[in-house]
């Protein structure tokens, strides 16, 4: 069974504030890739809880971060209407994305 390994080499400040992000993959997908900020939500098969990381860098703009979720929540909405095939929720997310995306100025409001 082929395996590939998903790294971060986070640099932390004397207060332990990221001041890089690097990510990698054993696969050389990805190589010491420099990013600002990572979500990361997994489930936990014993719990059946969700266990998450949200970490980001100190030079993280608020605008990137709104441009950041709204994307994410798109990508959710998708991936949830291929895993699951709900349909209508799916889109109600879609629809929460857009309201945000007005609402943070992302995308223009629809007169």
């Amino acid at each position: 069974m082929k395996k590939s390994k998903i790294s971060f080499e986070i640099e932390l400040n004397e207060n332990n504030i990221p001041q890089n992000i690097q990510m990698s993959s054993t696969d050389g997908q990805l190589k010491k890739v420099e990013v600002k900020s990572f979500l990361i939500s997994a489930w936990d098969k014993k719990t059946n809880e969700t266990l998450r990381i949200d970490l980001w860098t100190k030079d993280m703009m608020v605008s990137e971060m709104l441009i950041m979720y709204h994307q994410t929540l798109l990508s959710m909405a998708s991936s949830l209407e291929k895993a699951t095939n709900e349909t209508n929720l799916a889109d109600a997310l879609r629809d929460y994305c857009a309201f945000f995306g007005e609402q943070s100025g992302i995308i223009k409001a629809k007169k």
